[in-house]
């Protein structure tokens, strides 16, 4: 009975040891490798036509990346000048909602670079989103700034959706236009509170 168990013991752990070998030496082809299977001697295959990937953005490159693509079917575009969605008051803010989550404990609540984030990070402090630097970039390279990161920024395209991206493009503009603009865009009611030294 002893030898029976043993031999039962002994098989099992060999059995094991066969199928975790199995699992370790698995064979593939490694990215770029060549093979002797395809006509081609590429391990790599395309993909199939008019098949992407499940992580890209379904949509004109306008809406998706901010950038359209040129005429000619070439792949150099260039920025969407501005937003490419409907801009109104909900949109803005759906875009305030989303960038005091996600932006203000870097860029501040006023995107201006203060924060408690932003005085930690002496190396390399996030800039001021109301700069004239940032003011003149086109909608689009913010959109993508947003989406792909941009220096020790990380990339926020797989954490924001599309709609909301573009909602905190607006919401910056808004944010930049609130430092710039003419006394006579403010509303009557909040004009009068301003010149009479009530504030805001």
């Amino acid at each position: 009975m002893r030898a029976a168990c043993s031999l039962g013991l002994l098989l099992a752990c060999a059995c094991n040891s066969l199928w975790v070998d199995r699992m370790k030496r698995q064979p593939k082809y490694l990215p770029y490798a060549p093979s002797a299977f395809y006509p081609d001697g590429a391990a790599m295959r395309a993909p199939p036509e008019g098949t992407f990937a499940q992580e890209d953005p379904v949509g004109p490159a306008e809406e998706t990346r901010g950038w359209r693509l040129p005429p000619d079917g070439g792949f150099v575009g260039e920025f969407v000048a501005r937003i490419p969605i409907p801009v109104n008051a909900a949109l803005i803010a759906s875009g305030r909602h989303r960038f005091s989550i996600t932006c203000a404990a870097c860029h501040g609540p006023l995107g201006d670079g203060v924060s408690v984030v932003a005085a930690k990070m002496s190396l390399r402090p996030p800039p001021s989103l109301l700069s004239e630097r940032v003011r003149h970039l086109p909608d689009g390279r913010v959109f993508e700034v947003i989406s792909e990161g941009y220096g020790l920024m990380p990339p926020y395209g797989e954490v924001i959706p599309v709609h909301d991206r573009w909602a905190v493009v607006a919401y910056v503009r808004a944010l930049e236009l609130s430092q710039r603009a003419p006394l006579a865009l403010v509303p009557e009611p909040t004009r009068r509170r301003f010149l009479s030294g009530g504030g805001g």
